[in-house]
């Protein structure tokens, strides 16, 4: 895909898994908001600094993590040449359609990936619960820097999707417009949580997220030029020896 259809991909991405989000992140929005004073809880332009932060520092740590991973396929794929890159395009596109089997709640297979990321996160939790009650917001913002790193399924599938991206730049750029697309979910969580839990519990709204973030694996995977641009490497590669070969026969 081109860039701007991956950047869109990942916020709508974002936007429609944050679905999701609700359920995995909910306790930890209870937990922003419980050590603040009743009237800063209670006002929304109080509370709005405070999630602004929380938000920031969460999806830093997303684009941390896909320049970090995307810098990595790059080196990878130079070490072992261009068979990684391909192979790396088309796990990205698996993961997407896992993702929208995930959220659809038709296969859980992602389950996997979140109790291998308990390991890690038991240690990183610790730091987290440093920041409660948060009284202030840079509390705020540090609780998001940590709790960005919880262990989720969503998460990882599109860090396979800013692997893939093989640029640092583009990897970072995945991940923020995949966070940006979590923010409204999360804002709205913070102030009509009661609603919005009974919403997106409705099988039929996670459904349709899902088979759109499905779709969108798909794709990935067979769109129209997907991943010929390798085999365009390749032929322009046998373009110009081709052409090196008759000029040294004309020669």
């Amino acid at each position: 895909m081109t860039n701007e259809i991956s950047l869109i991909a990942a916020f709508i991405t974002g936007l429609l898994g944050s679905l999701h989000c609700v359920g995995m992140c909910g306790g930890i929005v209870g937990a922003l908001s419980m050590g603040l004073p009743e009237k800063t809880r209670r006002t929304l332009w109080r509370l709005l600094p405070y999630q602004l932060l929380y938000n920031s520092g969460r999806i830093l740590s997303y684009v941390i993590a896909g320049a970090l991973l995307a810098w990595l396929g790059a080196e990878t794929t130079s070490l072992l040449g261009q068979p990684v890159n391909a192979i790396g395009k088309w796990l990205s596109g698996l993961f997407m359609v896992a993702l929208g089997f995930y959220i659809a709640g038709w296969w859980q297979v992602l389950t996997i990936l979140e109790r291998a990321g308990n390991h890690v996160w038991k240690y990183l939790q610790p730091l987290g619960r440093r920041f409660l009650p948060v009284t202030n917001p840079f509390q705020a913002f540090g609780l998001g820097l940590v709790w960005g790193w919880l262990p989720c399924g969503m998460v990882y599938a599109m860090l396979a999707f800013a692997l893939s991206s093989q640029d640092s730049v583009q990897g970072a750029s995945i991940m923020l417009a995949f966070g940006l697309g979590t923010l409204p979910m999360l804002f709205l969580m913070g102030s009509a949580a009661s609603h919005l839990s009974n919403f997106v519990r409705k099988p039929l709204v996670r459904q349709l997220a899902g088979t759109l973030i499905l779709l969108f694996g798909l794709y990935s995977l067979f769109a129209p030029g997907a991943h010929e641009h390798h085999d365009h490497g390749s032929m322009d590669m046998d373009m110009t020896g081709k052409n090196s070969h008759a000029e040294h026969k004309c020669g």
